[in-house]
């Protein structure tokens, strides 16, 4: 018998939302999965799969999950958990949807899953590090599905934002995700290699960036889930710096005065202080998780 017969025969007693979400909790352990992106376990993983396969979302009252299942919701639901288990595709590439900042975005393989903290730091109006008001123009550099950028866009509603990114396939999904919110008006999107495209009078009080900063020998032992993302999202050369070190390079020059820069580097933090000690960064901290965002004034830069 397949493995995919023994676990549809397993799952024969299961009869709820509850006992799908539970099962495939158990499943996903059992094989051993790795999460980290949009979740860090197993049960919210099997969760987000189940609500989308019975074309349910977070908004519905708990008491749901004792629903009864037909046997077409039971098909869906191991579908979903067979692919998710056989190919190690991360559950938002299968549902084609993710959420940052309490928004929802399309996502595609072209593009990396969201799971910045930034996501917070937007929510919180950058507060203290700059005055709201100030805020009339936002970059958004090495942008993927657009979420950091379109996030701001809601939190910002009078700020001009720049979607930026190398990839015109990334750039794509961004677009349309620009048209889910309704930001055409204010949120521009430039195919360009960092600031490579940009005018070089263009000045932005807020530069935010979630850029490549996986090195080379770590992407290569990276767990089977992230390797369906776009490794131009991810690697950046032998030390994953290649693209940091430019960013510092040139951001200065396209900061307005009193503007300021936050990037994230995730784990490479204490390397990029060891390449880069001229520079007085400011780690960032997190009330809901997450590390290695710095943040750095237009005087800083210069």
């Amino acid at each position: 018998m397949k493995e995919q017969e023994k676990r549809a025969h397993r799952a024969d007693d299961l009869v709820t939302l509850r006992d799908m979400v539970r099962w495939g909790a158990s499943e996903f352990g059992r094989h051993g999965l790795v999460f980290g992106h949009g979740t860090d376990n197993a049960l919210d993983e099997a969760l987000q799969l189940v609500l989308h396969a019975a074309h349910l979302d977070y908004s519905m009252p708990g008491e749901y999950l004792d629903c009864r299942i037909t046997q077409s919701e039971k098909h869906a639901i191991l579908s979903l958990f067979e692919e998710r288990i056989d190919s190690r595709i991360p559950a938002p590439y299968l549902t084609g949807k993710a959420w940052f900042a309490g928004l929802e975005f399309e996502v595609t393989r072209d593009v990396l899953v969201p799971r910045s903290p930034i996501a917070e730091l937007i929510l919180n109006h950058f507060d203290p590090w700059i005055d709201y008001d100030q805020v009339g123009s936002i970059l958004d550099l090495c942008t993927g599905s657009g979420c950091i950028g379109i996030a701001a866009a809601t939190q910002f509603p009078d700020a001009r934002v720049d979607l930026v990114d190398i990839s015109p396939e990334a750039l794509q999904v961004a677009r349309r995700n620009v048209q889910k919110h309704h930001c055409e008006e204010r949120v521009s999107i430039i195919n360009s290699d960092l600031f490579d495209q940009l005018p070089g009078d263009c000045r932005y009080d807020l530069i935010l960036s979630n850029p490549p900063y996986v090195s080379r020998g770590e992407y290569n032992s990276l767990p089977k889930e992230y390797r369906h993302e776009p490794r131009i999202g991810l690697e950046a050369g032998e030390d994953g710096m290649d693209i940091v070190a430019r960013i510092l390079a040139q951001a200065g020059s396209y900061l307005a005065p009193g503007g300021i820069m936050i990037v994230e580097v995730g784990a490479s933090a204490d390397l990029l202080l060891e390449r880069f000690p001229e520079y007085s960064f400011v780690w960032l901290d997190f009330e809901h998780g997450g590390d290695g965002v710095f943040l750095l004034t237009r005087e800083q830069l210069a």
